[in-house]
């Protein structure tokens, strides 16, 4: 028998939302999150496992405290954002059971695997990059020297062994659908734009897009563009629909879903005849015909990260994609019925009040259904880390996240304080959803469907009370700036 394996995305923040299953760990303005699918790979290959997602599921520190007294290793998904909390709950963990094994995967340990160990003793190893059989093969009793891909201590001196090959048969991990509906209750899993219940899982990995800012192609999955079959593709989702007959709508949550026109349009005939609804990430690039494709397959909705509305920031971040294209495809989307939801990011490399100002039009100018504005976070290991710290554009304290683990502006420019970025993404929020034709798409909405209704009035009360409380922040920050400065005579 293996060891007694417990996978683990930890309680961290209230409502936090983790690296498990976010590529942006962060507290969201509005309760969600994303399944950590990461970790349900491996926990379909160990007898005895289970995978404890804890925020959504609302389980407590003390409560992950006493289940993992039943384990013998644990592996716990961290991020940059909640590493010092992650700190604390595996040394509460450790002492509560000493016997136990700990090993820490994701993004933030990959990158820097020296640190971690050193911050925390009570790691005894971590895994860089993909872990789904280094965490396996340490459970069935390989020995860490063994192992690809692992770094540990030993005798103070830290060992790194050799990258593990990237995973080239995923048709051969474990189908996550299984996982999820042993382990976790679906109903718990929110995200805004989405219907709900939904499911979330992956039919690729990597993404070969060079994005500066994208966390996990450069520290996780990374670049090369790894695909299932089309036929287990479809395999798992007859089987998911058939296990969870209440789910409105599967998310395929790969970095890029439709990134090759052929593999799209080969998985949608695959899908078609299924019957289901489903949604998807996309980039701009996407044409018309891929499209017809996939809304005649039963897609409903896609995740397009625009960005920004300036095109000569789109080229320092490699975006690979124009301004123009940008909207060619969202005329496309709206011409066939697809809904959008918009990705745009505030703080980029080359943001002024007037790119700002430029972006908010832009994004009226599309009139997605809904969007998404983030504050720009230079997580260690991306290529944006290494420009903000190299040209000294990181805030002093380098806080990512508030008390909260809600966005803090880290990143800010000569003329473009960071208080002035976190603003913007208020102001653009305001700008986007106070318009006439958005309140009528919000209220129509809510008309017809009472459980809408209900939803939309909660996202609404949360993010309002968390734009309050940002607003009185960044007032106060001005406050005390103006205080310090000298008088002058």
């Amino acid at each position: 028998m293996p060891l007694k394996t417990l996978f683990l995305n930890p309680p961290s923040f209230e409502n936090f939302d983790g690296g498990a299953g976010s590529r942006w760990p962060a507290t969201r303005e509005i309760e969600s999150y994303w399944y950590p699918v990461w970790l349900a790979y491996p926990a379909g290959m160990l007898e005895g496992a289970r995978l404890l997602d804890a925020p959504p599921h609302h389980v407590s520190g003390e409560e992950t405290i006493e289940i993992a007294k039943e384990y013998e290793f644990l592996v716990l998904f961290t991020s940059t954002p909640g590493f010092p909390g992650d700190q604390l709950l595996a040394r509460a963990i450790k002492r509560a059971n000493p016997g136990i094994k700990i090993a820490f995967v994701g993004p933030h340990v990959s990158v820097l695997p020296e640190k971690s160990l050193r911050d925390c003793p009570e790691i005894d190893f971590v895994c860089r990059k993909e872990f789904d059989y280094a965490v396996v093969d340490y459970a069935k009793g390989k020995a860490l020297e063994e192992i690809a891909g692992v770094s540990f201590l030993r005798d103070g001196k830290v060992v790194h062994n050799p990258d593990a090959a990237q995973i080239q048969d995923l048709d051969a991990l474990p189908h996550v659908t299984d996982v999820y509906k042993r382990d976790l209750d679906v109903t718990r899993y929110n995200v805004p734009f989405l219907l709900n219940p939904f499911v979330s899982l992956y039919t690729t990995r990597g993404c070969p897009a060079q994005c500066t800012f994208c966390l996990w192609p450069q520290t996780l999955s990374g670049h090369p563009w790894r695909k299932r079959s089309s036929d287990d593709v479809a395999r798992e989702m007859a089987k998911a629909k058939e296990m969870w007959p209440n789910v409105k709508e599967f998310f395929f949550d790969d970095d890029t879903f439709n990134i090759q026109k052929a593999r799209t349009i080969e998985l949608c005939a695959k899908l078609k005849p299924l019957g289901l609804t489903w949604s998807c990430t996309s980039r701009v690039t996407t044409d018309f015909e891929t499209l017809k494709a996939m809304k005649e397959a039963g897609c409903r909705l896609l995740i397009v990260g625009y960005e920004s509305g300036d095109q000569q920031i789109l080229k320092n971040i490699k975006k690979g994609a124009t301004i123009e294209r940008a909207r060619q495809f969202t005329k496309d989307c709206h011409k066939l019925g697809l809904v959008v939801h918009g990705d745009f990011i505030m703080g980029l490399p080359g943001e002024t009040h007037e790119t700002i100002n430029n972006t908010i039009a832009f994004a009226k100018e599309l009139d997605v259904e809904t969007i998404q504005v983030s504050v720009a976070h230079a997580y260690p290991g991306t290529e944006l880390y290494d420009y903000a710290v190299k040209n000294g554009f990181m805030v002093g304290d380098n806080k990512m996240v508030d008390e909260g683990g809600h966005q803090l502006a880290h990143i800010q420019y000569p003329g473009l304080p960071a208080d002035d970025i976190l603003s913007a993404v208020h102001r653009f929020y305001d700008e986007y959803y106070f318009r006439p034709k958005a309140v009528f798409r919000i209220l129509r909405k809510a008309a017809f469907d009472s459980n809408d209704r209900k939803r939309l009035y909660k996202e609404a009360k949360t993010f309002l009370k968390l734009r309050s409380a940002r607003n009185k922040m960044v007032k106060k920050h001005h406050d005390d700036a103006a205080a310090a400065e000298p008088v002058k005579a």
